[in-house]
């Protein structure tokens, strides 16, 4: 199993940018799926989790009403839109796939919010 993640860059307040999270080796149906982020001398923390199949979505409380995930099963990939970008926002973005015993992450890419 391998993600990969695109799409990050620099963008300005306010702005948006598309995530998008590609796997091989499996199907996001198998797992639970989360977009994590990490910024310079914090901790990781969870951004969305959810679980395709059952359309169930949790989004964490400095995201919400901003960011949004999405599918594309013919693709195998996930998206997370950012929308109303703040400088805060500003992060190594993660996604991960988890169930039973297994995870896997992807590799990162930077998001960067200029203000």
């Amino acid at each position: 199993v391998q993600l990969v993640e695109f799409g990050g860059g620099l963008v300005q307040t306010g702005g948006s940018l598309r995530l998008s999270c590609a796997l091989s080796g499996g199907t996001f149906d198998d797992y639970t799926v989360g977009w994590f982020r990490q910024a310079p001398g914090k901790e990781r923390e969870g951004v969305a989790c959810f679980s395709l199949p059952d359309r169930v979505f949790y989004y964490g409380d400095p995201v919400k009403g901003r960011f949004a995930v999405s599918s594309d099963h013919a693709k195998n990939t996930v998206y997370l839109q950012m929308n109303s970008l703040k400088p805060e926002d500003t992060a190594v973005y993660y996604c991960k796939v988890w169930g039973g015993r297994r995870d896997y992450w992807g590799q990162g890419t930077q998001v960067t919010v200029s203000s």
